[in-house]
């Protein structure tokens, strides 16, 4: 199928490490030109040289931090003042899992308040700066990366996915009668630079080796293996794509069939 992407402007936060990165090449194959955003420039310009290499398109990168609101509204200007305009939004930008993932005696409420301030409040500060463009060309598209922590209770950070859901759906209300369309996804256990740290993290914590701890989240998942970071940017490209024009304000779990609600 094609997604009808040649030609459109993508901007990705986070588009420099994994899911992000991931998203980032399944545009840019698809035909897009991309801004990927981030706050360390030589991480970014390494990724933006990697996909180029790969994919024959064109990547561009501008570093950002979205805990500033100035820095976004610059990142944005940057962006359209480099390619005329900007189609697609793709919020990835937050520390994977969370910062707080302990008891409530031992959790730290400023940390919670920076996943908030990274996730919800800078998710929002890239979609505020991004509207008015996307408003004036009456299309766009904005997907945010939520996390499964938001339909559990072993991570307190997880309050933060179940925001972007409640933004997601506002949003989408707002924007709409623009065709501007708004979604989340909520990626499962991917492999990712950060998902072997997990590993390794998880292993020390239960005494076993990190191999063992995968085979545990394989083993969990109905599809029995981990996720490949494609499978998630590959359903990303469709909602960031003209072909998804009827899909907006949802709450899509790509996780193979992990979530199973009240059936676990």
């Amino acid at each position: 199928m094609d997604l009808e992407l040649a030609g459109r402007v993508a901007i990705v936060t986070g588009g420099s490490l994994g899911i992000g990165k991931a998203v980032t090449r399944e545009l840019v194959r698809e035909g897009a030109t991309v801004v990927i955003t981030a706050r360390r420039l030589p991480v970014l310009e390494q990724a933006a040289k990697d996909i180029e290499a790969e994919t024959g398109g064109r990547v561009v990168p501008i570093a950002s931090d979205t805990t500033d609101t100035t820095s976004v509204r610059e990142m944005v200007r940057a962006a359209v003042a480099e390619l005329g305009r900007v189609d697609i939004l793709v919020n990835g930008a937050a520390a994977p899992s969370g910062l707080v993932r302990n008891s409530v005696e031992e959790a730290d409420p400023e940390l919670l308040l920076a996943d908030i301030n990274t996730k919800v409040v800078g998710y929002f500060r890239c979609a505020q700066a991004v509207a008015p463009h996307m408003r004036e060309n009456g299309y766009g598209r904005i997907v945010n990366i939520g996390g499964l922590t938001g339909r559990s209770s072993h991570a307190l950070s997880g309050m933060r996915n179940l925001a972007v859901v409640h933004m997601t759906k506002a949003l989408s209300d707002q924007l709409g009668p623009s065709g501007i369309t708004v979604n989340t996804v909520h990626p499962g256990v991917v492999e990712t630079e950060h998902i072997h740290e997990l590993y390794e993290k998880e292993a020390a914590k239960r005494g076993i080796t990190p191999a063992e701890v995968e085979a545990d989240y394989a083993a969990r998942t109905p599809i029995r293996r981990v996720l490949e970071a494609a499978e998630v940017a590959q359903t990303i490209c469709f909602l960031a794509s003209p072909r998804a024009g009827a899909v907006t304000g949802e709450s899509l779990g790509i996780d193979g069939g992990l979530t199973r609600g009240i059936f676990l």
